[in-house]
């Protein structure tokens, strides 16, 4: 298998299991220490944690919120301006989480970078 699909696999995996002890920053983390560990090069430090984050977050708002048929959901997409449907609120979820995956990924690169240096 290709680093960049074990990364994907394994942030995944990583960030569900902090997500079951730490708040949602708990992706930045799995981002950082994937990033350390299985080493990606160019863009996909950057979109491998991100697209995985993403679905991650995607999938697990979506089990959430079809628990209660999407209530809350819907009501939060309509006090943003998403035209109350909740899967772009999800979508929208999965890209802020992404996002914050990608960023930490791209710190945890320049920090394995700078480890190899010292």
């Amino acid at each position: 298998m290709s680093k960049n699909i074990i990364n994907f696999i394994v942030t995944i995996i990583f960030a569900y299991t902090l997500s079951l002890f730490l708040p949602w920053w708990s992706v930045m983390v799995a981002a950082v220490a994937t990033a350390l560990f299985i080493p990606l090069k160019r863009a996909a430090v950057f979109f491998i944690p991100f697209l995985a984050i993403l679905l991650f977050w995607f999938v697990l708002s979506y089990f959430l919120s079809s628990g209660n048929d999407f209530t809350l959901a819907k009501r939060i997409a309509v006090l943003l301006p998403l035209g109350g449907n909740p899967y772009v609120l999800m979508l929208v979820t999965g890209i802020v989480g992404g996002l914050a995956a990608g960023i930490a990924a791209i710190f945890g690169k320049q920090l394995s970078l700078l480890l190899k240096k010292a």
